[in-house]
């Protein structure tokens, strides 16, 4: 067992973590006025000028298998990178990856969807939660119905990450109401489905930064041949892109805190108050202390979960430890830095009240708090895991 990163994960580390001080943390203020005004926080040029930069580092589809293109550095390295990536709140990616799922696909689907993808000449999203059908996925709703060598869709999905930019969205509809019905899981298939077939996005407002979309189907007819995976098998693929998604909270959560902690240590230090730094006061270096020993256990939660995947084994059980205690963990630390920072962290001027209104979403999306808890607690009381085997 070793507890330590490699030398080349190290240098990777520093190299991204260069980068990101370098390129991406100066464009804060330009993100935070882009927002206030009401436009993209960054603008398509300016990132894929960073990706090309990114890319010249030969940081290019970090997880994307080497036959299209990509570094395939693993699960365990992708933690480390997002760990660096997440401690600026700059929307930026590597580029040249694809949804998990889409590897799926067959040769005519990947040549027309997953190669465009990792080129950045197209843009995809994943859709499956409804209006009344989030961790509820026995409540779906939306229809597909075949006619002829077509399938009829019907329905609205919602909270669709990245829907109001998409190409095309692989999208969960019911096949077979009847053995849905029966099961909950089974009777229902991922689509592959172009906008120009005539589906529509719309924004939704919410309290932070994230753009989510209302996708509607009205009769959209999308042909055979764009079923993603096989007939009926759409739940497990969906599981399978939310699994993955899972613990990146986790790992996101860890760089945003890490940032922030050192942001109230540098202020606690210039802070005075009755005549000394507040980082003399106990009331400040208890939640200084408290938030370096969460952060270093939401690590190795993350770090562990990549870890597995990159063996071949199951993560879901670490992935939904690390994504429940990596959520709540981010919403403790900036809770804490902004009370140590006072008004000024209740201010624009800063950054910390738009992490704050970002990390309160983490503990929704993706399988919320409750989900996570179910999961785990389930997994323990019906022998699935053992306690201490996932040590």
């Amino acid at each position: 067992m070793h507890l330590r990163l490699s030398e080349e994960q190290e240098m990777i580390q520093k190299t991204i973590r260069r980068f990101v001080e370098k390129e991406l943390i100066p464009l804060e203020n330009d993100v935070l006025k882009n927002e206030r005004e009401g436009r993209p926080s960054l603008e398509p040029g300016k990132l894929k000028e960073l990706q090309k930069k990114a890319k010249d580092f030969g940081f290019w589809g970090i997880n994307t298998p080497e036959e299209y293109g990509g570094s395939n550095l693993g699960q365990m390295m992708l933690a480390i990178v997002l760990m660096e990536v997440s401690k600026t709140f700059v929307p930026f990616t590597f580029g040249g990856s694809a949804d998990n799922i889409l590897y799926y696909g067959n040769d005519e689907q990947k040549k027309k969807y997953l190669i465009p993808t990792i080129n950045g000449e197209k843009k995809s999203c994943f859709a499956m939660t409804e209006p009344e059908a989030g961790s509820d996925t026995q409540n779906l709703k939306m229809t597909a119905v075949k006619d002829g060598n077509e399938w009829i869709l019907n329905g609205e999905k919602t909270f669709i990450t990245g829907g109001n930019e998409a190409d095309f969205v692989m999208v969960i509809a019911i096949t077979d109401k009847e053995l849905h019905q029966q099961t909950g899981r089974s009777g229902v298939t991922c689509f592959i489905v172009d906008r120009d077939m005539g589906w529509k996005s719309e924004y939704i407002d919410t309290m932070g930064e994230w753009g989510p979309a209302g996708l509607v189907f009205d009769n959209v007819r999308v042909p055979e041949e764009n079923i993603l995976g096989e007939i009926n098998g759409g739940y497990n693929l969906g599981l399978e892109w939310i699994g993955f998604a899972r613990w990146v909270v986790g790992a996101r959560a860890v760089g945003m805190s890490e940032r922030l902690l050192q942001m109230a240590i540098d202020y606690s230090k210039d802070r005075k108050t009755f005549g000394k730094p507040i980082a003399e006061r106990q009331a400040i270096q208890w939640p200084i202390a408290d938030s370096a020993v969460e952060i270093e256990a939401a690590k190795w939660l993350v770090l562990n979960a990549a870890f597995t995947l990159d063996q071949g084994e199951d993560n879901r059980h670490l992935a939904s430890m690390a994504k429940l205690y990596g959520a709540n963990m981010g919403n403790r630390v900036v809770d804490r830095v902004l009370q140590i920072h006072g008004g000024m962290g209740y201010t624009r001027e800063l950054p910390i009240e738009r992490w704050y209104r970002e990390a309160r979403l983490w503990r929704i999306y993706d399988g919320t708090d409750e989900i996570q808890r179910m999961i785990i607690s389930r997994n323990l009381l019906k022998g699935h895991v053992k306690v201490g085997q996932s040590v």
